[in-house]
């Protein structure tokens, strides 16, 4: 009996001095790596002449890492959260996915994205599929495209959950690293008065405003900033914050993030692997936040953190 599984390779190439930074991001996707670096490689090595010439013809100043995913699983959020986690790193890269016909990347994994019930009243709907929503529901229909954001990764679910608890009606939200735009739209049909999105990638906003014009929802806007470096205050600080980034990012943020929170402001942070929770507390309460709750799903945790 043949066991063996169907795996779709993600390989990223990057310049070869921003490969450890690549390492990091890959390794939240899972810890089983491949690393191409052919740098170190010569004819000066003394089993030069038994190296394969394609190795030591390849491009000594970019490197590769490929992640192996489930072929039965989507694979478009992975896409999308490395590059995102690139583009936030100040970096761009070469991203295949081996075994999937670039060309057809933006329909395939929509066999793979279904309707997802999440928490007591959300429901996140494909754009193209058809839902009769039951009494009580709320919908928000999604074409995430190649941005980060579907509602089927942990991070995102997680604060989604968290949208229907902290989400009160009139509030002003405030999302940093918007992707899809899912969370901002949430919150908006959840009740918030005003939302605003930003991304520091130009596609994920492009997608974003998309998903925002066909969601109805008039109230929210999406535009292209480097975390907090360009969002508006004009309207004063906000009441609720989504951070739904990575851990790394999320520690940069924290001493400046408490001057857009009002005084009972509430920010769920989320997209941090288990292992760096208390890094990242640790990091939020030296600069006078409180982490008041820690959910956790398969590996990856969310933070409710309020003003001291």
């Amino acid at each position: 009996m043949d066991n063996c599984k169907d795996w779709t390779q993600l390989k990223v190439t990057v310049p070869l001095g921003h490969l450890d930074t690549l390492v990091a991001i890959m390794s939240m996707l899972n810890n089983n790596l491949m690393i191409e670096d052919f740098s170190d490689i010569d004819l000066k090595t003394c089993y030069g002449d038994l190296i394969d010439e394609s190795i030591l013809n390849a491009d000594k100043t970019v490197a590769s890492v490929s992640v192996f995913l489930d072929a039965d699983r989507p694979f478009t959020d992975a896409v999308a959260f490395i590059r995102d986690r690139m583009s936030e790193s100040g970096f761009e890269g070469k991203v295949e996915v081996i075994g999937v016909n670039e060309e057809d990347w933006a329909n395939s994994w929509k066999a793979y994205y279904k309707t997802l019930h999440i928490g007591k009243r959300m429901v996140i709907v494909p754009m193209w599929e058809e839902y009769t929503p039951a009494e009580g529901e709320i919908i928000v229909r999604m074409d995430p495209g190649m941005a980060f954001g579907t509602g089927t990764h942990e991070t995102t679910r997680l604060v989604i959950e968290l949208l229907e608890e902290y989400t009160k009606p009139g509030c002003r939200m405030l999302d940093v690293g918007c992707g899809s735009g899912i969370l901002a739209i949430c919150a908006s049909k959840l009740g918030a008065a005003e939302c605003k999105a930003y991304d520091i990638d130009p596609v994920a906003v492009r997608v974003a405003n998309e998903n925002i014009v066909e969601s109805g929802q008039q109230n929210v806007t999406c535009e292209v900033s480097d975390l907090l470096r360009q969002v508006d205050l004009s309207g004063g600080k906000y009441d609720l914050i989504c951070a739904n980034i990575v851990a790394d990012i999320i520690i940069r943020m924290a001493p400046d993030v408490g001057a857009y929170m009002k005084d009972d402001a509430v920010l769920l942070a989320s997209g941090i692997i288990s292992e760096r929770a208390d890094e990242v507390t640790d990091a939020l309460e030296q600069n006078g936040l409180t982490v008041a709750r820690k959910l956790e799903d398969n590996g990856w945790c969310a933070l409710v953190v309020q003003k001291n």
